[in-house]
């Protein structure tokens, strides 16, 4: 059991809409990323996905309306709902969701990831 500090953690990496794994809750990844630009509009079918903005603004388009998201501000995204997160500067941002979920959920490109790296 290891306290984990977030600016230390965001530190160390500085690639956009690559998670990156910080620990483990039951069937869950605590994963923080940096993003920036705009990512892939995608579904999950079987996970929700929460997102918490730590550093930055995000917006999350969905098909009915937007969702903007301010620093200490979250939005969870229920499963097999299409979104397309968008940041137009570098925002920091906390994901936690099932250790089963792919990043791109069901689109499969260049920025899938299969296997995320833990720092």
């Amino acid at each position: 059991m290891e306290k984990v500090n977030l600016a230390e953690k965001f530190s160390l990496f500085s690639d956009y809409w690559r998670p990156k794994i910080v620990g483990d809750l039951n069937d869950s990844y605590v994963k923080l990323a940096k993003l920036k630009g705009e990512f892939v509009w995608h579904q999950h079918e079987e996970e929700d996905e929460l997102f918490l903005v730590v550093k930055g603004r995000l917006l999350i388009k969905l098909q009915d309306r937007d969702i903007w998201l301010e620093e200490g501000e979250l939005v969870i995204i229920p499963r097999k709902i299409e979104h397309l997160p968008v940041a137009e500067e570098e925002a920091h941002v906390l994901l936690l969701e099932p250790k089963s979920t792919v990043n791109t959920g069901n689109v499969r490109n260049e920025r899938t990831i299969l296997d995320a790296e833990k720092i």
